[in-house]
């Protein structure tokens, strides 16, 4: 499986990124291996897709990323997960 994911820093910032590993993934960026978020933590999954096609959910990541106009679709679908209370002090991925 392939997956497209964002997720919120603590500034309420939003990430998109792509992996085959969801959760080794999202673990990497909990521990701050990633530069742009290692100062923005914690973090947490907001939304993720998954897809059979490593083609497919490159070609989604880039829509993501390139088009503000399918990012803003997607934020008004997940709105109601944006809104909800974010910061947990012991939360871990």
């Amino acid at each position: 499986m392939f997956y497209i994911y964002v997720i919120k820093d603590r500034y309420n910032k939003l990430y998109i990124g792509y992996t085959s590993d969801l959760k080794k993934r999202l673990q990497r960026h909990a521990r701050g291996y990633t530069a742009y978020l290692k100062r923005r933590r914690p973090v947490k999954l907001i939304y993720y897709e998954a897809y059979l096609s490593k083609r497919d959910a490159r070609a989604r990541e880039k829509s993501l990323k390139n088009y503000g106009s399918v990012f803003s679709g997607l934020k008004q679908r997940i709105q109601d997960s944006l809104r909800g209370e974010y910061f947990y002090k012991n939360q871990r991925l």
